[in-house]
């Protein structure tokens, strides 16, 4: 008998079913407070960027062999270090993907992995020679891990339906907001994406996770963003302390890419709980073989 291609076949309807049911109370909070986002971002005043985009303002501007900024250049290296790590342990597990219920929390952790390694390639291309251009490079690529950092935790304290949409919110907005301080001088944009973004985060922390979420420890990331803003903020003051040997800025790029640890523990602990359910794909993963279709 022919089957009819203008409706969906059943096993689809299900999948797609909850993506369609009517939004729950944590939903229309999460879609009110990014609303309330993009209107400061777009009709506040305009705020110039009190920090030098050519680096002057850098404590250590050593050079070492004639590599610029060494220090703050080679701190980039945990990032990178720490993106291709994520990539490769959930390429190992991406043909588990479609089977999992938290596939959008997957989504949201490729897109955090690789936005620390264009945060690492951002970063090193801004403090080789720092300007206002090669300041919106290193932007750009911080905000991918942001958007991808903030679907995390919307999966974990949401929904796993909204995790991924709020991702692809953050990291439009990300981008956006690196052209218009490219553009105009206004910083603005760029603070609603970061602080309102991380101010998010700590306020889905005091919520219960969802059921079925990966257990993403939200209180460590907070805490190593929290860690990094300060040495930021005490570059010289770090450096003078430490006799010249590091400055907070260099800190700071090492103890943020610190915050990819609990997201690895967590993609680590996910795919586990779904190998352990299915012996099948856990032992054709240990051997490395394709795991094909589950049932």
């Amino acid at each position: 008998m022919h089957r009819s291609k203008r409706f969906p076949t059943w096993p689809l309807f299900q999948r797609l079913a909850p993506q369609l049911a009517p939004l729950e109370g944590r939903e229309r909070a999460l879609l009110w407070l990014v609303a309330a986002f993009v209107l400061v971002a777009c009709f506040g005043p305009a705020v110039p960027d009190p920090t030098s985009a050519t680096g002057a303002g850098f404590a250590d501007m050593r050079a070492w062999h004639g590599l610029p900024f060494a220090m703050d250049v080679a701190s980039n290296l945990p990032f990178a270090v720490f993106g291709v790590w994520g990539l490769l342990r959930l390429r190992r597990f991406d043909t588990l993907h479609e089977r999992l219920r938290s596939a959008g929390a997957l989504d949201c952790a490729w897109l955090f992995f690789a936005g620390l390694v264009f945060t690492a390639a951002g970063s090193v291309f801004y403090h080789l020679q720092p300007d206002a251009l090669r300041l919106a490079a290193d932007r750009a690529g911080m905000a991918i891990a942001f958007a991808g950092m903030l679907g995390l935790a919307v999966c974990e304290r949401v929904s796993l339906r909204a995790g991924w949409p709020a991702a692809c919110v953050a990291f439009a907005g990300g981008l956006m907001a690196v052209t218009v301080y490219h553009e105009r001088g206004d910083v603005l944009p760029w603070a609603v994406v970061q602080f309102g973004g991380m101010a998010l985060v700590l306020g889905l922390a005091l919520l219960r996770p969802v059921p079925g979420a990966m257990g993403l420890k939200l209180g460590a990331v907070i805490f190593f963003y929290a860690a990094a803003k300060l040495l930021e903020l005490g570059d010289h003051w770090v450096f003078e302390a430490t006799g010249q040997i590091v400055s907070g800025h260099t800190l700071k790029h090492l103890v943020a890419a610190c915050a990819a640890w609990p997201v690895l523990q967590a993609v680590d602990g996910l795919t586990c709980r779904a190998l352990r359910h299915n012996p099948r794909a856990a032992a054709m993963t240990a051997r490395g073989a394709p795991t094909g279709t589950f049932e």
